[in-house]
């Protein structure tokens, strides 16, 4: 049989009840490696006379071009996300009243988080962050999203940086610093067809020991999903399934 494209994965807790199945998320690359240790016996000649397999490492990587929120909190975090985000105004055209209060109140106040920093739109430098009173290319901020400039700014351009909260929509999570041991496990199922002919494996246990998250210019980010295999309490590793017995 014949097997072509990166298939689907997906993942499931085994270390707490009623988990939901994850899909990795439009998965660009799948590999499933198995290592073995090997000692080689010799004696006097060049070549070994006997060798024995020891231990095997079995491990995953995979590739994906659709972000899933809940793929990272679920199976590498080992958290559950909740609703609502953290979103960023970058770059929030503001400008300075021409007269006193010299104060500008951004379009999310309501749910402001952090400044992220001003910047003169004309010239693209940033101002100073000072706590009250500022002078000329200097900025206060208040934890109500009300920005304060200096009289001899009055009149100019800005672009204002910042993030803010979103009720109800997207999911967000916060990742602790938990106690060595804390250890989320998942089973894997990896699934591809080609030509009515299917492949299926299913990794009974397995624990994510990197998760890598790239950008580049002018390309899709894929993040990048590393993890390791062992067996189940009834000592099952995994389980290979053809269509085809060849």
């Amino acid at each position: 049989m014949y097997s072509f494209g990166s298939g689907v994965l997906l993942g499931t807790r085994t270390d707490v009840a009623n988990a939901t199945p994850v899909n990795f998320g439009l998965v660009q690359e799948v590999t499933i490696e198995e290592t073995a240790t090997v000692k080689e016996l010799t004696g006097q000649f060049q070549r070994p006379v006997a060798i024995a397999r020891g231990t095997i490492k079995t491990t995953g990587k995979a590739k994906m071009a659709r972000i899933s929120g809940l793929a990272f909190a679920s199976l590498f975090y080992g958290v559950a996300p909740t609703a609502g985000q953290v979103a960023t105004s970058f770059a929030e055209a503001v400008a300075v009243p021409a007269s006193s209060p010299y104060t500008a109140t951004l379009a999310n106040a309501v749910s402001f988080v952090d400044d992220q920093g001003v910047l003169y739109a004309a010239t693209g430098l940033p101002l100073t962050k000072v706590a009250s009173n500022p002078s000329a290319g200097q900025y206060a901020v208040s934890a109500a999203g009300v920005v304060t400039f200096a009289a001899a700014d009055a009149g100019k351009a800005v672009l204002v940086s910042y993030t803010y909260q979103i009720a109800g929509v997207g999911q967000k999570f916060t990742v602790t610093n938990q106690l060595l041991g804390a250890t989320p496990t998942f089973q894997a199922v990896f699934y591809t067809t080609f030509q009515g002919q299917a492949v299926t494996l299913k990794l009974n246990n397995c624990t994510s020991n990197k998760l890598s998250f790239h950008t580049k210019l002018e390309d899709f980010v894929t993040p990048e999903f590393d993890f390791s295999c062992f067996a189940d309490a009834a000592g099952n590793v995994m389980t290979w399934s053809f269509a085809e017995a060849s």
